[in-house]
C-alpha cells in the first residue's frame, strides 16, 4: 500500500522532536511559536530595492512637468524618513532627459553655426541665417501656449528638428545674396532683394511639401498618437510661422548685418604722361 500523502502543517511542525543538549529528545513546540500570516509570493524591486509601484494618471491639458512636481511635493511630504522614490515610463523619461534640452539646443546652434561659417567664409553670415531660428521657436511654442500639447520629449524633439529645417531658408537666400555681390557688384540690399524674390517660391514649395508631410501626424490614432501628435504640431506650427517672418525679417538683418562679397575693382594704371620734346634734363 502506498504511504499517505504528509501534509506538513503547523502542528505537524511542533510534533517534531530535536535531541537537547542532555540528549533528550524535546517537541518543537517547547522550543519555538509558529503563527501562520499570508505573504506575497514575489517581491517587487527597483534597481534591487524592495519597492512599491503607486501609478496615477495626468488630467487632460495638465502637463506632465506639473504632475511630477505635484508628486514630488506629496512624496517629500508624506513618505517616513529614509524612503526614497523615483520614476518609471515617460515620467522617467522626461526626469532624466527632459533637462538636456537646453543643453542640446544649444549645441545644435553651435554645429550650424560652425558649419555656416565655413560654407559662407564669414562669421557675419551665419548670424543673419540664425535669426530664423528664434522666430520659429516663438512659433511652436504657441500650440504650447494654448494648451494644444505639452512641453514634453516628444515636442522637445520637434524643437531641435526645427532648427535644422528652418535655416534652410536663410541658406537659400543668403547663398544667392552671396553670388549677385560677387558676380555682378551689387550692394547688399540689391543682393538680398534679388535673392529673395528668386527664392520665393523654391520657400513656399519646401515649406508646403515639409507641412504636407507631417500632416498625418497630427491626425494620428491609436497607441502612441499622442507622442506623434505632440512633434507633428511643434514642427508645423514653428516652421509655418517661421517662414512668414523669415520672409520679411531675414532680409532686413542681411541689410545690415551681413558681410559684404563685392570683389574690389583692380586699380586702373596711371596715365604715363607724354615725354617732352627734346633731351631730358639731367
Amino acid at each position: 500500500q502506498a504511504p499517505r500523502a504528509f501534509r506538513l502543517t503547523p502542528a505537524a511542525i511542533e510534533d517534531f522532536y530535536v535531541r537537547a543538549a542532555s540528549g533528550d529528545m524535546v517537541p518543537l513546540r517547547n522550543l519555538v511559536d509558529i503563527t501562520v500570516a499570508a505573504q506575497p509570493q514575489f517581491l517587487l524591486q527597483f534597481n534591487q530595492i524592495k519597492s512599491a509601484t503607486i501609478s496615477g494618471a495626468v488630467f487632460p491639458n495638465v502637463a506632465i512637468g506639473t504632475a511630477i512636481d505635484a508628486v514630488r511635493e506629496a512624496a517629500d511630504r508624506v513618505l517616513p524618513q529614509g524612503f526614497s522614490y523615483d520614476f518609471t515610463y515617460a515620467s522617467r523619461q522626461y526626469v532624466t532627459e527632459g533637462g538636456s534640452l537646453g543643453r542640446t539646443f544649444v549645441l545644435a546652434l553651435v554645429i550650424i553655426f560652425l558649419v555656416l561659417a565655413a560654407q559662407f567664409e564669414s562669421f557675419r553670415d551665419p548670424l543673419v541665417i540664425m535669426v530664423s531660428v528664434p522666430l520659429a521657436t516663438c512659433g511652436a511654442l504657441i500650440p504650447l501656449a494654448l494648451w494644444v500639447t505639452t512641453l514634453n520629449i516628444y515636442s522637445q524633439v520637434g524643437l531641435i528638428t526645427l532648427v535644422g529645417l528652418i535655416t534652410k531658408h536663410g541658406i537659400l537666400i543668403c547663398e544667392v545674396a552671396k553670388e549677385e555681390q560677387e558676380k555682378h557688384g551689387r550692394d547688399r540690399r540689391q543682393a538680398v532683394e534679388t535673392a529673395a524674390a528668386l527664392r520665393l517660391r523654391p520657400i513656399l514649395m519646401t515649406t508646403a511639401a515639409m507641412v504636407a508631410g507631417l500632416i498625418p501626424l497630427l491626425f494620428a490614432s491609436g497607441p502612441g498618437a499622442q507622442s506623434r501628435f505632440a512633434i507633428g504640431i511643434t514642427i508645423v506650427a514653428g516652421l509655418s510661422i517661421g517662414t512668414l517672418f523669415t520672409l520679411f525679417v531675414l532680409p532686413v538683418f542681411y541689410t545690415y548685418i551681413a558681410s559684404d562679397h563685392r570683389i574690389p575693382q583692380a586699380a586702373e594704371p596711371a596715365a604715363i604722361p607724354a615725354a617732352a620734346d627734346g633731351p631730358a634734363a639731367t
